[in-house]
């Protein structure tokens, strides 16, 4: 007799829905998001920047969208956030080349100022585009996810989420999917002072609390 296949578990949701999700290796998927013309963004864009990590990575973490570096380097997390960030991955005992890091938006969204590129905050339409291909990338890996910042605790959790009360806090966003929400190491760049200390401890804290949950089992190997 043939023991039945196992039943594939339901894939993490968003908390808006998309209506359909890219299917295909995250090879496959770098490749096709590479082309993607979902929204206006590509035209001023140097390229996509898809998430990088293994393939079996247990961690993900979402940022916001690409900054100047990301955009001309083509990866996400390159910049002094991403600094930043490795550092304090490594201080929590979570080695950086074993978490999958992307973006809520996967272009580079900028205004002028003289030759200067900075940027700027991608419109609910924009990010509305790129839903589909995070949801992709967490139905391929299956982790435990942490939200950096609020553009990504929203689409994770809701735009009722709130990311000063409620970061480091575990949420069940779908079936057997366990996420956190805390500070995107930008914000903790343009902070001064005792707040930008604070803010740093709070984010390592957060991180620490993510490694915990890893130890707990709180994500899967992907399928």
């Amino acid at each position: 007799m043939v023991p039945p296949r196992a039943r594939r578990p339901e894939p993490p949701r968003l908390a808006k829905p998309v209506d359909e999700v890219p299917d295909g290796s995250l090879a496959a998927l770098r490749r096709e998001a590479a082309g993607c013309r979902r929204c206006p963004l590509w035209r001023d864009a140097t390229r996509t920047v898809f998430g990088a990590g293994p393939g079996r990575a247990r961690l993900m973490l979402v940022g916001e969208q690409p900054g100047n570096e990301e955009d001309l380097a083509g990866k996400p997390f390159v910049g002094p956030a991403g600094r930043l960030l490795r550092e304090l991955l490594a201080e929590a005992g979570i080695d950086p080349l074993q978490v999958y890091l992307t973006n809520t938006v996967k272009h580079f969204k900028f205004r002028m100022r003289g030759k200067r590129r900075l940027h700027s905050r991608a419109n609910a339409a924009e990010q509305a585009a790129c839903r589909p291909w995070l949801a992709a990338e967490l139905d391929r890996l299956r982790p435990a996810a942490v939200a950096l910042g609020a553009m990504a605790a929203h689409t994770l959790f809701g735009n009722r989420f709130g990311l000063l009360r409620e970061r480091g806090r575990w949420q069940v966003p779908g079936p057997e999917t366990h996420a956190l929400a805390t500070w995107h190491p930008s914000a903790i760049l343009r902070m001064r002072g005792p707040d930008r200390e604070a803010a740093r401890a709070q984010l390592l804290s957060d991180l620490r609390t993510a490694a915990a949950g890893l130890d707990r089992g709180f994500a899967r190997p992907s399928p």
